[in-house]
């Protein structure tokens, strides 16, 4: 192996596990809102978090000194639009559906990013690629399928445009941001911002009430999401997936559902079925192979 190729592997090695590291800080913020939803609304919540990841930002941004350009403000403030609709989507949904239903038409994200992004690209994807991502999904559904399915209803439907939306902000994030020279923090900033603000003016009151409410094991809860899950995790997602693809990025963060029942079981007293246990094991041995494919489809395109 020539050194090159040998760099090359270990910065994709690298990328990989940024992704997985987001995606297990992502899946501990499921315990963490759970533990703080009975004491705000949802908006509020998000509010908080997303206008205190901001300040810890600034404070970050202050100390690089980087000139926002305009085209991180519209990039930024594009992302930022697009979480806050996708989380209340999200949010409705799971208020009406059950969370097992929930979490496994949210999943199928990961099939309809490659879509997206094979349709915009207009090359497809290897047929192996969808048969992994289908894997994924399978495995996502004996993983919440612990508790059985209920019959499905209109909370389900709007899982389903969750789904779509989540899969077309990260196919968009990934077109507006690969192979240009714009700044991972810069875009986290205004991306944070525009969220935070979004969902402020969405409940004002409520935000200032669950400020003023919230006690010492609340804070701890809501710092755990501002820090790990919205500074680190939105600007190593950025980060990585500038440098790589989308579908590649939607493969590896498939995995969140699992670092989810392992934080809820670990720490939340919560028991796992040993269906979802052969689904979590479904989901790795899919993920693993989806990214074999995705690279060597990738690599091939570069090289032709």
């Amino acid at each position: 192996m020539t050194r090159s190729r040998f760099g090359a592997l270990l910065f994709a090695s690298r990328v990989d596990l940024v992704m997985l590291l987001v995606a297990m800080v992502w899946g501990a913020s499921y315990l963490a809102a759970k533990n703080l939803t009975p004491h705000s609304s949802i908006p509020a919540l998000l509010a908080l978090r997303f206008l205190l990841a901001t300040l810890v930002l600034l404070v970050i941004w202050g100390r690089k000194h980087e000139k926002i350009t305009r085209a991180e403000w519209f990039a930024g403030s594009i992302f930022g639009l697009s979480v806050a609709s996708v989380l209340i989507v999200e949010t409705l949904g799971i208020s009406i559906t059950s969370a097992t239903n929930a979490g496994l038409i949210i999943s199928l994200a990961i099939i309809f990013t490659p879509i997206i992004e094979s349709i915009w690209q207009r090359s497809w994807l290897p047929r192996p690629f969808f048969v992994a991502t289908v894997g994924a999904v399978v495995g996502v559904a004996l993983l919440v399928s612990g508790n059985g399915f209920r019959s499905p209803n209109i909370g389900d439907a709007i899982m389903l445009l969750a789904s779509i939306m989540r899969a077309l902000a990260t196919t968009t994030q990934g077109r507006l941001t690969q192979s240009k020279t714009l700044s991972s923090l810069n875009l986290t900033v205004v991306q944070t911002a525009v969220c935070g603000l979004a969902m402020f003016a969405v409940d004002t009151r409520g935000t200032i009430q669950a400020a003023l409410d919230y006690g010492p094991t609340q804070w701890g809860w809501l710092s755990f999401l501002v820090v790990f899950c919205t500074v680190f995790g939105f600007i190593a997602l950025m980060w990585g997936i500038q440098r790589t693809s989308a579908s590649r990025a939607s493969l590896l963060l498939s995995t969140e559902p699992i670092w989810a029942v392992f934080v809820a079981i670990a720490i939340g007293g919560e028991k796992l079925a040993w269906i979802s246990a052969v689904g979590a094991v479904v989901i790795i041995v899919s993920t693993y192979f989806g990214q074999g494919i995705e690279t060597r489809h990738r690599s091939a395109r570069t090289v032709a």
